[in-house]
């Protein structure tokens, strides 16, 4: 059974999330496996939402009936999965494994589910402090999961990793602005959309795609502080997870500074790394690990946003 909840982990991180996968190479054995199992069940409980199987359309176990009911089983699997039942699904089972391990308090990933909750229920967005909200739920508390596993169990170096989860999204809602609005979902600030006079329910019209870009800009900047603000937290992890999260780190940032850069053609083809830029990366993060060990972290600045636990 071990193995082939080992097997299924790898399977799922390397299909679901490339970027991740490489950084996730560099955990010491241990850290790895319950990454990836996170990860799994992470992964699994969005496909369930949205009727997919990594990410791509297609019917998956326990999607069945209304997305309504699907949220309540997620719920249900979940807090059966801390009370010890056994557990036939191997995410679940997966997941079990790790929070029962690692004593992950069961607040955390209930609070992930409300995000895939507000998707369920259509959410609006109409300010940033809504957008930062659902960042939260969907990224930031992942984050918090991640480093809790690694061992990280003080709140200081919890917030960066609260920060670099809600880098993490701000970036990827960049990069799917369009993506998400062919499937009816927009994460973007009501407010900032009026601002560039683009109609909410326009936004994957190529007519506003000058405007679009300019908002997508707007986020990769506030983006920033909060990936500056993660590399404060390297320095509390051991060396070998702050390299994996440096390498991470550098992944994604580097794909929002490419969504900015392409401006109105930022949607035309999906924004990635290639092999060789991960590797770059992957040599950078080393340096930025090995410069955490010594450099003094700088207070967390009190205008990013604060997370509710």
């Amino acid at each position: 059974m071990a193995d082939a909840l080992d097997r299924h982990a790898a399977e799922t991180i390397q299909a679901g999330s490339k970027s991740f996968a490489t950084a996730a190479k560099l955990f010491d054995p241990a850290t790895r496996r319950s990454v990836m199992m996170l990860y799994t069940w992470c992964r699994h409980c969005d496909d369930v939402i949205d009727d997919q199987h990594l990410g791509m359309p297609s019917h998956v176990e326990g999607s069945t009936g209304s997305s309504e009911q699907r949220m309540a089983e997620l719920r249900h699997m979940t807090r059966q999965a801390y009370a010890g039942k056994p557990m036939q699904s191997a995410p679940f089972a997966a997941f079990q494994q790790v929070a029962l391990e690692h004593r992950l308090p069961e607040r955390y990933p209930l609070a992930h589910l409300e995000g895939f909750a507000m998707d369920v229920q259509d959410r609006r967005y109409d300010t940033i402090d809504d957008t930062l909200g659902y960042c939260y739920h969907v990224a930031g508390v992942v984050g918090i999961m991640m480093a809790w596993i690694m061992g990280v169990k003080n709140d200081t170096t919890l917030d960066r990793a609260c920060d670099l989860g809600l880098a993490f999204q701000l970036t990827n809602i960049a990069r799917d602005i369009v993506d998400d609005a062919d499937i009816g979902r927009c994460y973007l600030p009501r407010t900032w959309l009026v601002e560039a006079g683009i109609p909410p329910e326009e936004i994957a019209d190529p007519r506003h795609r000058e405007a679009l870009a300019r908002v997508a800009a707007r986020l990769i900047d506030l983006a920033e502080p909060y990936y500056q603000s993660a590399r404060g937290g390297f320095g509390a992890l051991p060396p070998r997870s702050a390299w994996a999260i440096a390498t991470a780190h550098g992944v994604y940032r580097e794909i929002g500074i490419r969504v900015k850069a392409r401006g109105a053609r930022a949607w035309d083809q999906r924004v990635s790394t290639s092999k060789a830029d991960k590797l770059r990366l992957l040599a950078k993060g080393l340096g930025q690990t090995m410069a955490s060990r010594w450099q003094t972290p700088t207070s967390r600045p009190q205008s990013l946003w604060q997370r509710p636990d």
